[in-house]
């Protein structure tokens, strides 16, 4: 059991091999000895199959597992990110699990033929959520008509197959939230991705037993996020990275990556006057509960 934590030099803790991007803390056990735990946390949205990372893919993924981020969740976008997702999957199958999914952006003409792929792949592979997938308003409203189309398919597939959606939610929030009171389905269960609405919003998804994904936005000088999750309560919350995008101060305008979680995890600490340890253990056990309902990854 961990108890009274200590935070070690910077010497020690280079000793120990581990990384910069979190603190190290030796714990004393119950009979006074000395040892390093690790926390425990998970990636709930990571784009690891992402060029940007073919250099040094294998060793993001260290790092991270280094850092305690054990879980790595990969949400798909479209055909193009499927071979290399699922390549991702079966070479790291401890750490990355993928999901099944058509991002709104890329939701074009040729929409049917990417939903067929999704209900295919579904039926052929084994996936651990539905998503990416949601509404975009901020870059192009051209199909977003088809956008909503596409997302009530996937909520569909969701209903179906019993798992959870990852949404994303810009400039859509309002348009998600009245899809899915109109679906009204209380076994729908997921994540609003990258959120960072208003106490109201957060109230409104949490009501409809989603969770709120917080990222690297959230150490961002003067966001907005951080008053409205004073007023929120832990078991609705899960981290996540959105790599290689958004990283967290101090890397922001850098490549993200699953590593730099025990930064967003200390600043959900800072802002909510609670034990980093403690924000671990709820948000992976939030995420566990949602991605992995039998128990285990």
């Amino acid at each position: 059991m961990c108890q009274a934590p200590v935070e070690i030099e910077a010497g020690l803790a280079e000793k120990a091999n581990c990384p910069d991007v979190y603190k190290v803390y030796w714990y004393l056990n119950s009979v006074g000895m000395r040892y390093l735990c690790r926390m425990k946390l998970i990636d709930t949205h990571t784009h690891l199959y992402l060029e940007e990372f073919e250099p040094d893919r294998a060793e993001i993924i260290g790092r991270a597992v280094a850092a305690g981020v054990d879980i790595m969740m990969l949400p798909n976008i479209d055909s193009s990110s499927l071979e290399p997702m699922l390549m991702l999957a079966e070479d790291f199958p401890g750490n990355c699990f993928p999901m099944i999914g058509l991002h709104p952006t890329s939701v074009k003409e040729n929409y049917r033929d990417e939903l067929a792929l999704v209900e295919k792949m579904l039926q052929a592979k084994n996936f651990f959520g539905i998503g990416e997938c949601g509404i975009d308003l901020y870059w192009d409203k051209t199909f977003a008509r088809e956008q909503e189309y596409v997302f009530r398919h996937h909520i569909e597939l969701a209903a179906g197959s019993g798992l959870p959606l990852v949404i994303h939610i810009r400039e859509s929030f309002n348009e998600v939230i009245r899809i899915l009171k109109e679906v009204n389905n209380p076994d729908l269960k997921g994540i609003f991705h990258c959120f960072s609405g208003s106490v109201e919003q957060a109230k409104q998804a949490t009501g409809l037993g989603f969770s709120l994904g917080l990222g690297g936005v959230i150490t961002f000088k003067n966001n907005k996020m951080q008053e409205t999750l004073k007023h929120i309560d832990l078991k609705h919350l899960v981290l996540e990275t959105d790599a290689p995008f958004l990283a967290p101060v101090p890397y922001r305008g850098k490549r993200n990556e699953p590593a730099y979680i025990p930064l967003i995890a200390e600043k959900v600490a800072e802002i909510t006057g609670t034990a980093v340890e403690e924000i671990a253990e709820a948000t992976s056990r939030n995420a566990m509960r949602l991605f992995f309902p039998e128990g285990k990854a």
